[in-house]
């Protein structure tokens, strides 16, 4: 009997879990490819998803002013019943009521207008046009910034994930010559202060592990936010920190090119180019319009006796007198001198990342050179001073400062890799249109 109500429990635990047990249904961690990570940031992160309503607004912008140009046409429909009192407008007649009415009156109509010379509004739609292309262009600019922003919170968990693996191996590497420390105090080889000293290194060690996973952690957290994931969802990477060789640049060379390639540089052309639109639009307030408006319906007093009306009227408008179009105007030029300033000011910063980048890359490349082969030596230097001590011939303090020789190359070669896969993203960014090259200059899966 119990047998079979075990079995029964079984049952119905497997019916409300869908027949899946309850650990299998915990979801497993997500495992991200730098690729992945930068497909979601441009899909839901929010600085992306900002500047994209941002090209929407700016759409509706154009549309309402492209539509002062276009024919406007509305219909009515009165029926009205009224009295009227001619004595109170001026009308009297010995043998007329005073008051006359009350009568019906009907009138249905169509009425249409369209401009034809409007330049005011003509250049403020074109400036509405240039709006929008600079608008698509910051959204552009937008995407390419949040891949480099991605690329650098992932190359952060990375160097965090290899500072956890360096972590877990000098503890490893801690119990092997604490063990060897208690043997060799057991044989009278060594003395209880070598037995001592590398339990504290053991601890240090531990402790060290802590914190490097704990920093590991919270930068997948910070990674999970920027993509738009649920903090709580399990996430990996699928990718370790690890070093691949790219070709560097000659900035002199593609200054040039990148300069026609930054979405922000090129926005604030466009921008320039809305502003001069807005000066044309300005001086045309003092252009004569011309519109031409029509109407046409049937009035009457009742269905039956409703005669067909229309007129159709242009009119030429003069404006003699403005005074506002002059503060109008010193407010425009203020904007392109400060548009202007700014890119100038571009210009030149674009040139320094260029030229920033070029010069990390190499300069990272060959740190991480130096790096690896100090880590060898330190390595090797550990590997000696453990046989030194084993072997009796010194104490353990030379394996303690061995340890932290290793500690130190390893830590110096994780953020040489580090240093140099963001200068490799750096130079994406400065060389500008990181949307469609950075994809080339990621190691290979």
């Amino acid at each position: 009997m119990q047998s079979r109500a075990r079995w029964v429990t079984l049952f119905v635990a497997l019916a409300f879990t869908g027949g899946t047990p309850v650990d299998a249904q915990q979801s497993a961690p997500r495992r991200l490819t730098l690729r992945e990570a930068i497909g979601l940031a441009l899909k839901q992160n929010l600085s992306v998803r900002v500047a994209s309503t941002q090209v929407e607004e700016l759409e509706g912008t154009r549309e309402r002013r492209r539509a002062s140009l276009l024919p406007h046409a509305n219909a009515d429909a009165l029926a009205n019943r009224e009295n009227i009192d001619l004595g109170a407008m001026g009308i009297s007649f010995p043998t007329v009521p005073t008051v006359v009415g009350p009568f019906n009156h009907y009138d249905f109509r169509l009425a249409a207008s369209q401009s034809l010379i409007d330049r005011h509004s003509y250049h403020n739609w074109k400036a509405s046009e240039k709006q929008e292309e600079a608008a698509k262009l910051d959204y552009q600019d937008a995407r390419d910034l949040v891949i480099r922003q991605a690329a650098g919170l992932y190359l952060d968990s990375q160097a965090s994930a290899a500072e956890v693996e360096a972590a877990e191996s000098r503890v490893t590497t801690s119990e092997t010559l604490e063990k060897l420390a208690r043997d060799q105090h057991a044989q009278g080889l060594a003395t209880a202060v070598d037995e001592v000293r590398a339990q504290v290194q053991l601890a240090r060690d531990r402790q060290n592990l802590l914190v490097a996973r704990n920093t590991y952690q919270t930068s997948l957290l910070v990674l999970a936010h920027f993509l738009g994931l649920s903090p709580g969802a399990p996430l990996e990477l699928a990718e370790p920190l690890k070093f691949h060789h790219v070709e560097s640049a000659d900035a002199d060379q593609v200054l040039n090119t990148a300069l026609e390639a930054r979405s922000d540089y090129a926005a604030l052309l466009k921008q320039r180019d809305s502003l001069a639109e807005q000066l044309k639009a300005s001086r045309a307030r003092y252009f004569p319009t011309l519109s031409v408006n029509g109407d046409y319906g049937a009035i009457g007093r009742g269905f039956g006796s409703m005669a067909g009306t229309g007129e159709i009227q242009g009119t030429l408008t003069v404006t003699l007198f403005d005074r506002d179009r002059a503060g109008e105007k010193t407010e425009l030029q203020s904007q392109v001198k400060r548009l202007n300033a700014q890119i100038d000011d571009l210009n030149r910063e674009i040139e320094q990342e260029l030229r920033k980048a070029v010069l990390d890359l190499e300069s990272t490349e060959n740190q991480v050179t130096v790096t690896e082969a100090a880590l060898h030596l330190a390595e090797r230097e550990l590997s000696l001073a453990q046989d030194r001590f084993r072997n009796g011939v010194t104490d353990n303090i030379e394996v303690v400062t061995a340890q932290s020789s290793l500690a130190s190359a390893q830590d110096d070669r994780i953020m040489a890799l580090a240093r140099h896969a963001d200068a490799v993203m750096a130079l994406v960014r400065s060389l500008g249109g990181a949307e469609k090259i950075y994809q080339t200059y990621l190691s290979e899966p």
